[in-house]
């Protein structure tokens, strides 16, 4: 896939959003999130773990001086291809957050291309329910999220019912629907 522009890669992410995340329910408090307008979107096009822990932290920030923005989709547009790689970026921001006393107050979701499920087969249609058309660091507010699961009988089901269906979908249903997504911005790019 050629780079894609900062536009371009909130154009993926958000329709991800909409055709994957929100359509399938896998997770039942984004639909909210996106019609409401308070899910920001900031693409980092660092290659580098330092340069992209810097981006990050400021994301934290700008969250705390900005609480109508409920959540923060950190886009990686260049770096983190390597879902190893990837992984080593979420245990550095994990720790940065501990070490600027954000714990307990923000918590990191994790979206990658290749996410794949320590113990699974890579093919697993499972793996779907964080994968994303790029590498995404995903920042949560830990008092909305108690909220909203308070609010949602039974939330330790969720990820269970999401890994049946994405295995019933299917791994060509979800490969089929991310070729559209970055198709579309493939055509935009013309």
């Amino acid at each position: 896939m050629d780079k894609l522009t900062p536009e371009e890669a909130v154009k993926v992410t958000r329709l991800w959003l909409e055709n994957i995340v929100v359509a399938l329910n896998f997770c039942p408090f984004a639909k909210k999130e996106l019609i409401n307008e308070t899910i920001e979107y900031y693409v980092c096009d660092s290659r580098r773990f330092t340069p992209a822990l810097e981006e990050f932290i400021l994301q934290v920030e700008r969250l705390v001086k900005f609480p109508d923005i409920e959540t923060t989709l950190v886009i990686f547009n260049q770096g983190f291809n390597d879902f190893e790689d990837y992984l080593a970026l979420v245990d550095y921001a994990n720790d940065l957050l501990s070490d600027c006393g954000y714990e307990g107050t923000f918590q990191i979701a994790t979206f990658h291309p290749d996410y794949t499920f320590e113990g699974e087969e890579p093919s697993q249609a499972s793996h779907y329910t964080n994968r994303s058309p790029l590498p995404i660091l995903h920042i949560l507010r830990e008092a909305s999220m108690e909220k909203a699961l308070k609010s949602y009988k039974q939330p330790e089901l969720i990820p269970e019912e999401n890994i049946t269906l994405a295995n019933n979908k299917g791994t060509e249903y979800f490969q089929t629907v991310l070729a559209d997504i970055l198709q579309q911005a493939h055509n935009n790019n013309k």
